[in-house]
């Protein structure tokens, strides 16, 4: 089992020098907060397109990351407490090789399931003031990942995660990450990637792209948000 640190929600509020509008700015909770399917109440996005959503209600980021990223940037103000990656769990001792896609975890009294991996986009840029900041996080591996809810409950800082079933042990978010990001047209991996049943539809549908074009989507948008098509901005997930 594992402590929940610090449990964090938040607004959407302007984020940079053009107001992107983003929930990432969370702030440690208190309270006990009910977590239902869309995630946790008071918590929110800035783009409801795509951001949230049932595959994306909770983001877990690693406390364990934060030593990696101040020695790799510095000691940046935003990794002096929890909430640096707009994360609403703050969980120390779990990490990306050690969580596969549909494990399930009680929290609280909440018992939620590991959906996908976090795809970093330019607000994370903005949020850090690191115009490379997404490229870094999507590089590293150290994305941290998204929980869907499958029973709804109430939930508080000092609850324990609590793993109780792993179904596919072997698909942990380090192995999709290197789908994703490194072995990217691996196209024995992809079809196997399509088969998993706890797959989140918009990851499906990009393996299947790939398979059937032998192309690797633009990725260029998400992570730096420039161009004529930066307000509608795809694929990002905070």
């Amino acid at each position: 089992m594992f402590d929940l640190e610090a449990l964090m929600t938040g607004p959407v509020r302007p984020l940079g020098p053009d107001c992107v509008p983003s929930g990432m700015d969370k702030q440690p909770t208190g309270q006990p907060v009910r977590l239902t399917r869309a995630g946790l109440e008071g918590d929110g996005h800035g783009d409801l397109r795509h951001h949230g959503g049932p595959d994306k209600a909770v983001h877990h980021y690693p406390l364990d990351h934060y030593a990696a990223w101040a020695t790799e940037i510095g000691q940046h103000p935003r990794l002096e407490r929890p909430g640096a990656f707009g994360e609403n769990l703050a969980i120390r001792g779990l990490v990306e090789a050690d969580v596969a896609i549909g494990d399930r975890f009680r929290l609280g009294t909440a018992l939620i399931e590991v959906s996908q991996g976090r795809q970093p986009c330019f607000r994370l840029n903005l949020r850090m003031g690191l115009p490379d900041m997404a490229r870094r996080m999507q590089q590293s591996g150290r994305t941290g990942w998204y929980y869907r809810v499958v029973e709804e409950g109430i939930v508080a800082a000092g609850d324990r995660l609590e793993l109780l079933d792993r179904p596919t042990p072997c698909w942990t978010i380090v192995r999709l990450w290197r789908i994703f990001y490194v072995d990217t047209l691996d196209r024995e991996s992809l079809s196997a990637m399509v088969a998993l049943p706890h797959l989140p539809e918009r990851w499906r549908a990009v393996a299947l792209q790939r398979l059937r074009t032998g192309t690797v989507e633009d990725w260029g948008m998400r992570l730096e948000g420039t161009g004529p098509a930066r307000q509608d901005i795809q694929r990002s997930d905070l």
